[in-house]
């Protein structure tokens, strides 16, 4: 795989961490492929979703940024690749999630990311994501 495919992936998973943090639901939506699926594992329970289709992604997200009273920070550090491709390519990554919130920071989860992505055109879009949290919020 090409460093540019590389960087433009890594770019991808900092634009879709930003647009939960800055509740940009364009820039949020625009790093899903139209057929994308979403599910997660929270602490070792049952498997969430799929959430289906960037519409169904979004619905999760969008009220899931409804509820929150706290300004998110989704930090993703320890990316690799597990898979690479010229078309598609699996990522690792962690998520170290923090709040601020009356004037306090603090940590409150931590997760590993496990995504695939594909070429969509000239871009590259999450198609599958899912995450394993440590702990519930």
């Amino acid at each position: 795989m090409k460093n540019e495919n590389k960087l433009a992936i890594r770019e991808l998973m900092s634009r879709a961490a930003c647009g939960l943090d800055m509740r940009d639901v364009d820039m949020l939506a625009a790093c899903f492929t139209e057929d994308a699926d979403f599910t997660m594992r929270i602490a070792g329970g049952d498997l969430i979703g799929p959430f289906e289709g960037r519409e169904g992604i979004m619905e999760l997200m969008t009220n899931s940024m409804a509820e929150n009273t706290d300004q998110r920070r989704h930090i993703i550090s320890n990316l690799f690749f597990e898979r690479e491709g010229d078309e598609s390519a699996v990522v690792v990554s962690y998520l170290t999630l923090t709040v601020i919130e009356n004037g306090e920071i603090r940590l409150i989860t931590t997760a590993v990311y496990r995504d695939t992505v594909a070429r969509v055109g000239e871009d590259w879009q999450l198609q599958h994501r899912h995450i394993d949290l440590d702990l519930p919020y």
